[in-house]
């Protein structure tokens, strides 16, 4: 029996921010941290006060988390970027809202007082006198303290008060996680009420030293004789009233739900698990309605999270497309409105939603890619709505003249098709590259909706039925939104947004077999026609080979696809290199092409190249992040392995932000969970001539000082399945609804 938590996360928007750039604007954008973490970076909204992103996360979290904290930030190209205001939820506030925290909440000022983290290890301990007792404190060591010099690190020292009398540790220079081993006697009178405060300070030689944090011990709880030793964690100074100053910094509108969860070992689930599966398994055929019942007394919006679980329960045991094609057959069974088939929020279409998003994720950046890509680099002004449009001067230096309306709309008109076209194109070739088990279930959904609405009458009704999911559900939210499908690291601006929803809205009038309404709602969208008229008849002829494969075909299509071992994640990261020995030893990062798979890390020069294996996955005993200090960046990771013969190694990898950093760090963590050997704690700094620059412990391979976050990670499409979490999940549903299945 193990608890997980997680965190759902959705940053919708900010108002009324102040202006921090001389034009009276700012840049913003959020970093969401965890216990101090950061974890999650948005995307930077230019130039506005009033910033929309829209961007949610889930975020898998050992449930012993203290708080999250979202710090609202002007980005700056030149200077360090500005704090404009932050947002913090302790997890008792998450907790006391069972259904979320949702809403807009007041940003407040960051305290440099307040800013504080990480634990202090002490030992405590009452000793009896001949005259009166004595208080013993002993202070050993730190962890993950506040870096607060330019050096990305501290000066820390201690400060013990009790009754008055204060005493200090010595200074450990340039140490977040130092080591004192110092101890501390007071005098202790009988009956004393006064309690203990240990406060952790950065020694600073010309300005104010910084406060790094505080633990106050109540005295009275400890025994005499009776030592007590732990980690405590930091805390700040009493949080000041800002009463006065609510609501000056702008707001944040924030959804945040907090899921506990104890997952049962597997044999609990099996009956649940076995009574699902052997429904699906005689579909429409069997008695069998505890499918039905879920979707009756699913509400709306909830439904989504049941129809993830549920498809990824499903996926688990093989059954995705019989599951799939089980709701098909509910749904057609109810419906005697062509204009109507999977155009509501049902159970069929959002597991059919979740269904493209886990299995054909790949398949959509394949396709949309380039397209997405080149729209982003060309940044044109495309507009046909005659309404809309902004007339601009053309022409060389000394010889501008006002552009027509008429020649904005027809160079807005090519730039679109030349996008539809190619968009379509390579829709076209890409039949062999959907994986099997998306084209059997499109087969399944095209002969369930022939079968239902058979005749000449209804001849494009099964294509519609395709392509409301494929078009409408999957390719046009993507391509109208592409940072929510990873497409783009950014948002696009105003101009790249608004030919994105051009061309989204002339994907969606292709998958709707331009019908006669589609054309009516936008009059303006007809110089788009020929091309629309055009892609209509690419589009079937491709569905109609999508769907063209037989079970043979579906299996062997698995089996090829299963032998490739498809990587879980890749991309281009800089790999530390060190040169030279001793005084001459200098170290550089090199660009290489990394490759993530199930079996191995491995890498090579190009994504085409030759792959080299660096790290077997069954080596892997932790994946970390590496302190700023150590080479000047904050998105600098650590692979700790065994090398063939069980010699510990490390492998330093740097990304470019801290968006790629979590997200390789998560997908590192997944794939070796299971992982013999896996470490408790590490070194977040790197072992420089004699000694560790994190904690200047002069033992290589002796216990780390920080401990491991194995458990933080962010949830994705890809993710390894969990079937002991889903099966706990939809269990948790049913007996939420319990009274409703009755």
């Amino acid at each position: 029996m193990a608890k997980r938590s997680s965190l759902y996360i959705r940053i919708v928007e900010g108002k009324n921010l102040p202006a921090k750039d001389i034009t009276g604007s700012s840049d913003p954008y959020c970093i969401v941290k965890v216990d101090n973490e950061p974890i999650i970076r948005t995307a930077t909204v230019w130039k506005t006060l009033c910033p929309f992103w829209g961007e949610e996360y889930q975020v898998h979290l050992p449930p012993t988390f203290h708080t999250v904290a979202f710090y609202v930030m002007d980005e700056d190209a030149l200077s360090r970027d500005d704090v404009i205001g932050k947002v913090c939820l302790p997890r008792d506030t998450l907790a006391s809202h069972p259904k979320g925290f949702s809403g807009w909440t007041h940003l407040t000022e960051v305290d440099p007082d307040e800013e504080v983290q990480g634990e202090i290890h002490l030992r405590l301990e009452v000793q009896p006198g001949t005259r009166a007792c004595r208080l013993r404190c002993s202070v050993l060591e730190a962890r993950d303290l506040a870096p607060k010099d330019r050096n990305g690190a501290s000066d820390p020292f201690v400060r013990v008060r009790y009754k008055g009398r204060t005493q200090e540790t010595s200074i450990v220079k340039k140490s977040c996680y130092p080591r004192w081993n110092e101890t501390f006697e007071f005098e202790l009178e009988e009956g004393a009420t006064e309690v203990l405060c240990v406060e952790t300070w950065d020694w600073d030689l010309v300005s104010r030293n910084d406060f790094l944090g505080k633990v106050v011990i109540d005295i009275q709880r400890l025994q005499v004789a009776q030592p007590e030793e732990g980690w405590f964690r930091l805390q700040p100074y009493q949080t000041k009233s800002r009463q006065h100053d609510e609501g000056n910094l702008g707001s944040l509108q924030l959804e945040v739900r907090l899921r506990d969860e104890m997952v049962l070992p597997s044999s609990c689930y099996q009956p649940l698990v076995q009574l699902l599966c052997h429904e699906v398994k005689l579909g429409m055929q069997g008695p069998g309605q505890l499918i039905s019942l879920i979707e009756e007394t699913t509400s709306t919006e909830c439904r989504q999270d049941v129809a993830t679980n549920l498809l990824k329960l499903f996926l688990g045991q093989g059954l995705a497309k019989d599951f799939l094609d089980l709701l098909f057959q509910l749904e057609l069974s109810r419906t005697s409105e062509t204009n109507t088939l999977f155009r509501s929020n049902s159970l069929a279409s959002k597991s059919m939603e979740s269904f493209l998003k886990v299995a054909g994720m790949q398949y959509l950046h394949g396709v949309l890619g380039p397209i997405v890509n080149k729209v982003f680099e060309e940044k044109k002004y495309v507009e046909l709505d005659p309404s809309k449009v902004e007339v601009k001067d053309v022409g060389c230096s000394g010889l501008h003249r006002p552009q027509t309306e008429a020649e904005v709309l027809e160079q807005s008109a090519q730039t679109l098709r030349a996008h539809l076209g190619a968009l379509l194109s390579a829709l076209s070739r890409s039949v062999r590259a959907c994986p099997a088990v998306v084209r059997a279930t499109f087969r399944q959904l095209f002969r369930r909706v022939r079968e239902r609405f058979p005749g000449a009458q209804h001849e494009n009704v099964p294509f519609i039925a395709v392509t409301s999911f494929l078009c409408l559900r999957f390719f046009s939210p993507a391509i109208m939104s592409p940072k929510l499908f990873h497409l783009r690291e950014r948002h696009a601006d105003a101009r790249t947004s608004r030919t994105l929803l051009l061309l989204a809205k002339a994907v969606q009038n292709v998958g709707n077999m331009d019908t006669p309404a589609s054309r009516a709602k936008e009059a303006w969208m007809e110089p788009l026609q020929p091309t629309v008229r055009q892609g209509v008849a690419q589009l079937k002829d491709f569905i109609t080979k999508l769907v063209d494969i037989e079970e043979k075909d579906e299996l062997d299509l698995q089996r090829t696809l299963s032998l490739q071992a498809p990587p879980v994640k890749e991309g281009p990261l800089f790999i530390h290199r060190t040169k030279g020995k001793g005084p001459l030893m200098s170290s550089s990062f090199k660009k290489l092409y990394f490759f993530l798979t199930t079996e191995a890390l491995s890498f090579a020069k190009t994504p085409s190249s030759k792959k080299s294996a660096l790290i077997k996955l069954a080596n892997i005993r932790a994946a970390e992040k590496v302190e700023e200090k150590s080479f000047g960046s904050s998105h600098v990771m650590q692979v700790i392995y065994t090398d063939d013969v069980g010699r510990p190694q490390t492998a330093y990898l740097q990304c470019k932000c801290v968006n790629e950093l979590n997200q390789w760090l998560s997908a590192l963590r997944k794939v070796s969970i299971n992982n013999t050997g896996l470490l408790g704690s590490y070194h977040p700094g790197v072992f420089r001539g004699d000694k560790w620059s994190c904690c200047h412990q002069k033992e290589k391979t002796g216990q780390g000082c920080d401990k491991t976050r194995s458990r933080v990670t962010l949830q994705e499409w890809n993710d390894p399945l969990d079937h002991d979490l889903e099966a706990q999940l939809i269990y948790r549903h049913l007996l939420g609804v319990e009274a409703m299945l009755w």
